[in-house]
């Protein structure tokens, strides 16, 4: 299910992601949104509704000490106060002896992560990242923008993107809802 679609742009993180809610072959056009702002972050997410909820409303990231890089912050504090978060919920899973929480997008200061279902936190080298079924979609639609170098809005970039996955994927369906930071 879903495909959410996260663009750097002139310093700010632009997210989008479907309303997609499937389960097998059985769809629902969900009123909550996958993308969403939580403080300074702006999220899009996959894998689990009540990982989303949880994320949305119980997340709480800690402050960032300015001499910590990044990266580091997001590996270990972020990540850490997220899985605390989510076993707090109930919603974190042991799956052949290692913890598991879901996969997202995350901007934040500029920059696009990818946390990974076992908390690996990523970062293309690309300006660009997705995640969902309809993600292969999605980054060709992207590189294919960039390398055409379309004169498009961030926010067009990553509606297309979505529209293009949509048009290939069924497990993803509008409306479609972007954030940025």
């Amino acid at each position: 299910m879903t495909c959410i679609v996260g663009l750097i742009e002139n310093e700010s993180v632009y997210i989008g992601g479907d309303s997609a809610g499937v389960d097998g072959l059985d769809i629902i056009i969900r009123k909550d949104p996958k993308v969403f702002k939580v403080g300074e972050f702006v999220f899009g997410c996959t894998s689990s509704f009540r990982m989303m909820q949880l994320v949305r409303f119980s997340f709480f990231p800690p402050t960032r000490p300015p001499e910590m890089d990044v990266y580091e912050y997001m590996c270990t504090s972020f990540v850490n106060a997220l899985r605390t978060t989510l076993r707090n919920g109930g919603h974190a899973r042991i799956k052949e002896g290692e913890e598991e929480g879901g996969c997202f997008l995350v901007g934040y200061v500029g920059r696009l992560f990818i946390i990974e279902e076992d908390y690996d936190v990523g970062e293309s080298i690309d300006r660009f990242a997705s995640v969902g079924c309809g993600s292969p979609y999605a980054l060709g639609a992207m590189t294919a923008m960039e390398r055409l170098k379309v004169d498009l809005s961030a926010r067009e970039k990553v509606t297309t993107a979505i529209s293009i996955a949509c048009n290939r994927s069924g497990g993803v369906r509008p409306p479609f809802v972007i954030e940025h930071t």
